[in-house]
């Protein structure tokens, strides 16, 4: 079979001159005339400094030709879009390969460029009439530069409850704030749109928005070539914004926050006014009166929204109207009203970013402890200190057997020198002080520590004593008789059976009314309080279980045939990528300990089942080989382990404010080697010079089971789960081995490829 290989997007390898007059004074420290060292990318105050240094008269003005086309300003933008672990790297000469940078800046400068030249359309594989439009990788770089000035211009205006598309604000910090800061819901609903595409009179509207702000034609207008290309293109209720696909740009993010701005800004003049007029009173003000003032909270992530009412019914009806005649009416945007519905927060729970929501009381997310828990604790504090003693017995049985070495030696040498081995100085005062110590750690251990030892010292040293009577007294010393009275009296001083019982007593009680405070507090709180529960959806997770092939019909793992034609190394990764996304994104839930379940049987089971197939191996043959750890062997025979082990899975849990990217890419996607020589191609990442590369093929999920990945078609498909564009199914890249690795272990998604610069293979 012969096989036609051609690049899709040319390469024109140009040598351009970096100057220091056409850079920024920004970078005046980094380049001079006589060498080129290299270049590093603008920090954020250097990025506010020249964008700053373009505002007059409460708006910004020439963003475009004094900001956005400097060769620094698009250096750090093609810095942006390389990976982290490898930005390093990124140098003039890897951007010099793909595209002239001072051109670029030269065409943006005189409004010369052309966004169309710069896409790739691609045709549905499925021929349903779907057209994807995907940037190269020089237009990338003018969007990331446009991200990053409007992020600077809007970013510190947005209320504090916008998440998404903003620095250090992800879904992990949405649920920090729900979780610690929402009290008491007793109402929310979410606010769900018909399928909208953002057409003329959206965009029209997003760039009068952008005019309020920004004086600057050119810049605009840019925005919308970009949207009558299709490289930008919002739909709301598409489930793929903010889960990494291939098909979201860079700038929709931005875009849809600045364009709901105004309705933000309206929902936080609410609750405030609402805050004034039922101010929150201190605590100390009444004991008796539990006031529960009205609250409205908003959550908006990119296009999800969530708004939760602490008080009547009526309040939420009313803010549930005045939204939907808001979004419909100033924002012109179609709010699906059979899907816009209020629900009680108490005994419904809610879909939202993902996860399900539901308020509880106080004592399900903290229960108290049984009585069989206590009785486990109580056992294993026993245990504690039996091995604490058993420790401490052991050291003082080898500290005497020492010192009888030493006092045996030592006694040796008296005796068989003849009184000649003299010592320098006397030792009279250690013993007596090591005596001491022993003496007083007795005391402390059998006679302070514990009451019961005092009562039965006490006993025992008064009991049956014949020096209490009078005629035996009479009979000795008086001296004997006084040092007897005086005995007596520290005994009973110390060890006193009436002091003992009553701190036993005291001690009790305290326990007793400690318990009473904190059930009367528990059973308060379960009456006057609500907190917020957050799961993971049980039934979705089983669902995408069985429709990616980890498990049967019967819920047990299986292997993934398709999988069999990796290498060994692959394979783990893919399964470790996928598992390690699900940890990450649900680590906040409740139910953590169910998606735990799925990755370390389900997912790692099915792993060491594919093996098992690849090799014609019994399943205890590959446990055997690969160990429950699935360790492999990398380029240099040495083990690794890239799947999530099990003691690295139980410590996970709600220590982060991540925003991590949902599990669709990476379930949806494999990329399957082709066994054939291909010639040096240079690797599809950004700014990637590596040629030692290799092709892989892109197979998608929806296409490899015939299903259409439509929330219409909720049977087949997993509801609220994203998939690629189905364009992209079967095409061909050249990948190097890092990146390949990182797509596999999820590092980095299809958004972090050139998707233009595939390999078309006959």
């Amino acid at each position: 079979m012969l096989f036609a290989l051609t690049r899709r997007s040319i390469i024109k390898p140009q040598i351009s001159i970096f100057t220091f007059s056409l850079l920024h004074s920004t970078l005046s420290d980094f380049v001079s005339v006589d060498q080129d060292p290299p270049l590093k990318p603008l920090t954020k105050p250097q990025l506010k400094t020249i964008l700053f240094s373009n505002y007059n008269h409460g708006k910004f003005s020439n963003l475009l030709q004094n900001v956005v086309a400097l060769p620094s300003i698009l250096y750090t933008a093609s810095h942006n879009l390389t990976h982290p672990t490898r930005s390093s790297q990124l140098t003039l000469d890897s951007v010099s390969t793909r595209f002239d940078l001072l051109q670029l800046g030269h065409e943006l400068a005189h409004n010369e460029f052309d966004p169309e030249s710069c896409c790739v359309r691609l045709c549905s594989s499925q021929k349903r009439g779907k057209i994807l439009v995907l940037p190269n990788l020089k237009l990338k770089v003018v969007i990331e530069a446009l991200r990053m000035v409007l992020d600077l211009i809007y970013d510190g205006g947005f209320p504090t409850f916008v998440y998404g598309a903003r620095e250090g604000l992800g879904r992990h910090t949405a649920v920090r704030y729900m979780k610690n800061l929402v009290e008491n819901p007793n109402w929310w609903f979410t606010v769900a749109f018909d399928k909208v595409v953002f057409d003329s009179r959206h965009v029209g509207r997003l760039c009068s928005v952008l005019g309020e702000r920004i004086d600057d034609g050119r810049l605009i207008g840019l925005i919308e070539k970009l949207f009558e290309t299709q490289v930008a293109r919002i739909e709301l209720s598409g489930f793929e914004l903010g889960k990494g696909l291939p098909q979201e740009c860079g700038l929709c993010g931005v875009l849809i926050n600045v364009y709901l701005n105004s309705f933000d800004r309206k929902v936080q003049k609410i609750r405030l006014r609402m805050n004034e007029q039922n101010p929150k009173f201190d605590d100390d003000v009444s004991d008796a009166v539990v006031y529960k003032p009205l609250k409205v909270y908003a959550v908006r992530y990119l296009d999800e929204m969530l708004l939760i009412t602490s008080g009547p019914k009526m309040v939420a009806m009313d803010l549930l109207n005045w939204v939907v005649k808001y979004l419909e009416g100033e924002l012109e945007l179609k709010v699906d009203r059979m899907r816009t519905v209020i629900h009680s927060a108490v005994s419904e729970k809610i879909d939202f970013m993902g996860m399900e929501f539901r308020a509880v009381t106080p004592s399900v997310l903290r229960p108290p402890l049984s009585e069989k828990a206590k009785r486990a604790r109580l056992k294993f504090r026993r245990q504690r200190e039996v091995r604490a003693m058993e420790m401490k017995n052991a050291r003082e049985r080898n500290r005497r057997m020492l010192g009888m070495k030493i006092f045996s030696h030592v006694f040796n040498k008296l005796k068989n020198d003849n009184n000649k081995f003299k010592f320098d100085y006397q030792i009279e005062n250690e013993v007596r002080e090591i005596f001491s110590t022993w003496a007083n750690e007795v005391v402390q251990e059998f006679l302070f520590e514990s009451v019961e030892e005092k009562w039965n010292w006490h006993r025992e040293l008064t009991a049956g004593d014949f020096l209490s009577l009078k005629r035996i007294r009479d009979q000795l010393p008086l001296e004997l008789v006084d040092a007897y009275d005086k005995f007596q009296e520290e005994v009973d001083k110390h060890l006193n059976p009436v002091k003992a019982r009553n701190a036993l007593e005291e001690e009790k009680r305290k326990g007793e009314e400690e318990e009473e405070r904190k059930y009367s507090e528990r059973t308060i709180d379960d009456l006057t309080k609500l907190c917020m529960k957050v799961t993971a959806p049980v039934e979705l997770v089983r669902k995408a279980v069985r429709l990616a092939g980890f498990t049967n019909d019967m819920g047990r793992p299986r292997p993934i045939s398709l999988l069999v034609s990796l290498e060994d190394v692959d394979i783990v990764k893919w399964y470790a990528g996928v598992g390690k996304r699900w940890l990450e994104y649900f680590c906040c839930c409740r139910n953590f300990e169910m998606i735990k379940t799925v990755v370390t049987y389900h997912l790692r089971f099915s792993c060491l089942l594919t093996l098992a197939e690849k090799h014609d191996a019994t399943k205890i043959e590959t446990i055997r080989h690969f160990s429950k750890d699935l360790k492999v062997l990398d380029l240099d025979e040495n083990d690794q382990i890239y799947f999530p082990s099990e003691r690295e899975v139980k410590s996970m849990g709600d220590g982060h404010l991540l925003d991590p990217k949902p599990v669709d890419g990476a379930l949806t996607l494999n990329l399957i080697r082709l066994a054939y020589d291909v010639p040096s191609i240079m690797c599809a990442a950004h700014f990637c010079d590596c040629t030692d590369t290799t092709t892989y093929r892109v197979l998608l999920l929806q296409n490899r089971m015939n299903i259409d990945p439509n929330p219409r078609y909720q049977k087949k498909w997993v509801p609220g789960m994203a998939a690629i564009h189905d364009s992209l199914d079967r095409r061909c890249f050249a990948l190097c081995a890092d990146h390949v690795s990182d797509l596999y272990m999820g590092r980095i998604t299809l958004q972090d490829i050139d998707c233009t610069s595939f390999v078309e293979v006959d």
